[in-house]
């Protein structure tokens, strides 16, 4: 039956939907779950006696250089991206499974490491085989569904955080049963990534008359992606703890994870459809602009509606850039899109491991944190606006579009 549904001459809209939901639920794995589970996992983890702040830290800096490590490694790999989406996604399983498999925090460390690069690879996979399909299929559209599986995989494991945790549930068990329902979800994308795999689709024929695109360098994009990785990771690092010290109330932070999830979710729906035929690039500097706004606004007023207003800022567009940069860089692949995409994850990756080292080096200047870390904000802000000034200034030529 499956077969007769979901099959490479089946009409283009089913096909397209099919991937496109497809391609969400597996960025709703690899990444609300491999990527981001510890997050609302970590203070129950914390209550449970089995972590501190400093071994909390070090298995979060193991998840961001796994992550890097998995890009890179997925920019050099030549496996078709089907392939690669189906290893990431199991092995993203087995890993939380195994996550609540042990009290070892050196096992976390290596655990939470192999997820940041699994998650990496899945991410990377998902955009080259699900962005190539739809733009084959004439869905391109579509796209801004697919980069909402990363919100709604955020929402749904911050959901379960908050429903399963109970006094009397263990948070090794809680690891064991969002492994369970990310086994059950994965089915799907399995499915549907085994009959149509990547190498079945074909790029659209060029108009009669019209000489092929000369190959676009993308190391520009690269290095404004790299710069987003920097000016994100500062603001969602710290942004919790600016709140925290507002307001100690454990529900408001137990909504406050699956809340920004929606967020991201429902932002890169609404600029996929509202946008159609806007310039990517320069709606990519415009969120850059937003962005710079939400880093800055807790420099100069510090209050919880200015750090719920800098998360709205800062969730709003984290997730439209990174849908709007993976969909530049592939339309400017010249063969080997995987190549290019985990050339630009490993550059968020590497801004994201930057930005915490950079706010330690600017704390060695100065004994108070918040000074510090206002510097380093400041600095994250500038990395940004001259990014946005760059994407605004390429979108001058001839532009890459929705279509």
């Amino acid at each position: 039956m499956a077969a007769s549904v979901l099959h490479p001459q089946a009409p283009a809209g089913r096909n397209a939907v099919l991937v496109c939901a497809a391609a969400m639920v597996s960025l709703a794995v690899a990444m609300g779950v491999g990527r981001f589970a510890f997050t609302p996992l970590f203070p129950l983890m914390v209550r449970d006696g089995l972590l501190s702040g400093e071994s909390g830290a070090l298995i979060a800096a193991s998840n961001y250089l796994g992550y890097l490590v998995g890009a890179v490694v997925a920019a050099r790999l030549r496996v078709q991206p089907a392939m690669l989406v189906a290893l990431g996604l199991i092995s993203t399983v087995a890993v939380t499974a195994a996550v609540g498999g042990t009290s070892s925090v050196p096992l976390w460390v290596a655990l939470r490491f192999l997820a940041g690069m699994l998650s990496a690879w899945t991410l990377v996979a998902t955009s080259a085989w699900g962005l190539g399909w739809l733009a084959s299929l004439g869905r391109p559209h579509l796209a801004g569904a697919v980069f909402a599986g990363v919100g709604l995989g955020i929402a749904g494991a911050g959901l379960f955080c908050l429903v399963a945790a109970d006094p009397h549930m263990s948070s090794l068990r809680m690891w064991v049963q969002l492994a369970g329902w990310a086994g059950i979800a994965t089915l799907f994308p399995l499915l549907v990534v085994w009959i149509l795999p990547g190498s079945v689709a074909r790029p659209a024929e060029l108009p009669a008359g019209q000489a092929p695109r000369k190959p676009v360098r993308t190391a520009g994009l690269v290095a404004c992606y790299t710069l987003f990785g920097f000016g994100y990771i500062l603001p969602a690092t710290y942004l919790p703890a600016l709140a925290r010290q507002l307001v100690d109330d454990p529900q408001v932070f137990g909504l406050a994870w699956p809340l920004f999830g929606l967020a991201a979710a429902v932002s890169t729906i609404v600029v996929s459809w509202c946008l159609q035929n806007a310039n990517r690039l320069r709606v990519w500097a415009a969120s850059h602009l937003l962005m710079v706004v939400g880093v800055l606004l807790p420099c100069v007023w510090t209050s919880l509606p200015s750090v719920t207003i800098a998360a709205l800022l800062v969730g709003g567009t984290f997730m439209v850039i990174t849908m709007l940069a993976m969909q530049e860089a592939r339309a400017r692949a010249e063969g080997n899109a995987t190549l290019v995409l985990g050339r630009m994850t490993a550059g968020f990756a590497l801004g994201q491991l930057l930005g915490p080292l950079a706010s330690a080096a600017m704390g060695r200047f100065t004994d108070d944190f918040t000074t510090a870390l206002n510097h380093a904000l400041v600095l994250a802000a500038a990395g940004l606006l001259s990014s946005a000034f760059y994407l605004w200034r390429e979108a001058r030529q001839p532009p890459e579009r929705y279509s």
